[in-house]
């Protein structure tokens, strides 16, 4: 029996220590890590290629890109419209036509053009009648025909004809007619209800709002001139980035629509105020166009440059973008390597 103990003690402590065994190498098992998917190890002929290095600090500027526009130069642009009611009865110009100032660019009838020009006929009439009757009046005082009181009666009235000829003669000029067509028409007495519409500057013709036939109003803007040989470069700057924007800041534009050119020049204009609907400030630059190859309306991407500040950079070489998301190789050992994300500011 004792025997037979020994032999089941030491048969018990063998399968004990076998167990022990194969739950130490199961342990192990669940222990080991799996390899990690971004870490490489680099060959020799391949590390003598690769450059390793830290992070350096320099001085670098900000860029803000902005969405931009081509505009016309407000201070180059005329609205022009007729200054008198009526009719269109000709458009002689089409949207996108270049004129000449003073070029007429409509025809409107209107009777009340005809009826200003037949009160002052009337006026002029008036005028010449009444100066005939204080020269007559004149000659009869000399004579002891008449008194003094009736001489001054028609001098009087003479002069008020002068008044109200004169006061027609303004509101000719304000409709429109100048003092040739004005005199033209004293001596000819011919009225004339057309009326012509013409360019107040030289430009291109950028906007027509009205066709044959239409009526218009003198308070009515119905043709918009500009003179493009130089334009706005206008940009809306987010009012959080808009702290350190001024006048004389450099700028940088490029156009899709004319890929091959980069304009710079610099801001000389920043808004005082915000907009309140979109929270932006507007900014603008002077652009020549001498050949008119920059048109209203055309979108800009606008980079203004920010004053330079103490950064840390990396090589743009040493960044791998993948899955939407930036990455550099950092070294874990002599040539050993793993992929980290890292959040990066703008590219110098």
């Amino acid at each position: 029996m004792k025997y037979s103990a020994t032999v089941l003690v030491a048969f018990l402590a063998a399968c004990l220590a076998g167990c022990s065994t194969h739950a130490s190498q199961a342990a192990d098992a669940d222990n080991a890590k799996p390899p990690d998917p971004l870490a490489i190890t680099v060959t020799p002929d391949l590390r003598k290629q690769i450059k390793i290095g830290e992070p350096t600090w320099a001085d670098v500027a900000d860029k803000l890109r902005v969405a931009g526009h081509v505009a016309a130069d407000e201070t180059r642009m005329a609205r022009v419209g007729s200054s008198v009611a009526g009719r269109i009865t000709k458009l002689l110009v089409v949207e996108g036509e270049r004129v000449r100032q003073g070029q007429t660019i409509a025809t409107v009838r209107s009777t009340e053009l005809s009826d200003a020009q037949f009160s002052y006929v009337k006026a002029a009439s008036q005028q010449q009648l009444a100066d005939r009757a204080a020269s007559r009046a004149k000659q009869l005082l000399n004579a002891d025909v008449i008194g003094t009181a009736e001489l001054q009666r028609r001098e009087g009235e003479a002069l008020q004809a002068a008044a109200e000829k004169s006061a027609l003669r303004q509101q000719l000029g304000a409709l429109g007619l100048t003092e040739e067509a004005i005199q033209q028409l004293e001596t000819t007495h011919k009225l004339n209800a057309e009326y012509r519409v013409t360019a107040s500057i030289g430009g291109t013709l950028l906007e027509r709002k009205v066709t044959v036939g239409q009526i218009v109003q003198p308070a009515e803007a119905v043709f918009t001139i500009a003179d493009l040989s130089s334009v706005w470069l206008i940009a809306d700057i987010p009012e959080q980035e808009a702290g350190t924007i001024e006048v004389g800041k450099a700028v940088e534009a490029e156009i899709p629509a004319l890929p091959q050119q980069t304009i710079r020049g610099k801001l000389d204009f920043v808004s005082n105020t915000v907009n309140l609907d979109t929270r932006t400030v507007r900014v603008r630059m002077n652009l020549a166009n001498p050949r008119r190859i920059y048109k209203p309306a055309m979108l800009a991407t606008i980079t203004l440059e920010d004053r330079a500040r103490r950064r840390q950079v990396i090589p743009s070489t040493a960044v791998v973008r993948e899955d939407n998301q930036e990455q550099v190789f950092v070294q874990t050992g002599t040539d050993s390597f793993v992929l980290r994300p890292v959040n990066l500011g703008g590219e110098f």
